[in-house]
């Protein structure tokens, strides 16, 4: 373990307080709790860096992963949760992944597409979150098909479903669960990126992303991680050692 430097503390937790940003438009990586407060492994992986640096901890709460990275100008948390994505690479410090999910598709049962690669074509809609790691993705990679933008992943599904677009892009689990819950959708077998979820600092704080890489890793190596996927009621396999 790195030592826990005063440069440390006053890039992490400036006042004794870390305030972390925490991204519920990802339900893999946290949810709210019966008692309406944060869950969820991000949320274990904060609560576990605050005590060890024995100081207090203030979640800040989001629905969408674009509105966590724009929240980084106004200085509104010095860690945070979200995939590795070059746009955001300039800005900020990542650990390396701890978990690793799928972005797919969610499509109705009729349509044609039976793989990703189906879906970039001339005239295809698909809905996305902006700002997402697949609206970064999906924007970089496809050649034809056009993308309909919603302010968060879950209400790109009801883009999709408002608009009769082609599909909504997404991370496998909650899109799983939506065509389960609704007849008529299933979601594509394969997948049009892996999606790497790390821990994030902002740029320039050189002691504090060292030493959150170093969280990182151990957490995964002790199990942490797994465990509180499982917690939360998610597949423990997508924890990445």
């Amino acid at each position: 373990m790195l030592d826990r430097s005063t440069t440390v503390l006053d890039q992490l937790a400036p006042a004794g307080v870390l305030t972390a940003a925490i991204n519920y438009g990802n339900p893999v990586l946290a949810q709210r709790g019966p008692d309406g407060r944060p869950a969820g492994v991000s949320v274990d992986l904060a609560t576990a860096l605050a005590g060890e640096l024995d100081v207090s901890l203030n979640l800040v709460t989001f629905d969408a992963a674009g509105k966590v990275f724009a929240a980084l100008e106004q200085r509104t948390w010095n860690l945070a949760f979200l995939a590795i994505e070059p746009v955001r690479e300039a800005q900020i410090s990542f650990s390396e992944p701890y978990v690793v999910i799928e972005g797919t598709y969610l499509v109705r049962q009729e349509a044609p597409f039976q793989r990703v690669a189906d879906l970039d074509q001339p005239g295809v809609r698909i809905a996305v979150g902006e700002g997402a790691a697949y609206d970064l993705f999906l924007s970089r990679s496809l050649q034809q098909a056009g993308l309909e933008r919603a302010d968060t992943s879950a209400a790109a599904v009801d883009l999709f479903l408002e608009r009769a677009l082609d599909a909504a892009a997404g991370v496998r689990q909650p899109l799983a669960e939506v065509a389960a819950a609704q007849s008529g959708l299933r979601v594509l077998q394969d997948s049009f990126t892996s999606i790497r979820q790390a821990m994030a600092v902002p740029k320039g704080r050189d002691a504090a992303a060292a030493y959150v890489r170093d969280f990182a890793r151990r957490k995964l190596e002790d199990g942490t991680v797994a465990a509180g996927l499982q917690r939360s009621g998610q597949d423990p396999r997508c924890a990445r050692a």
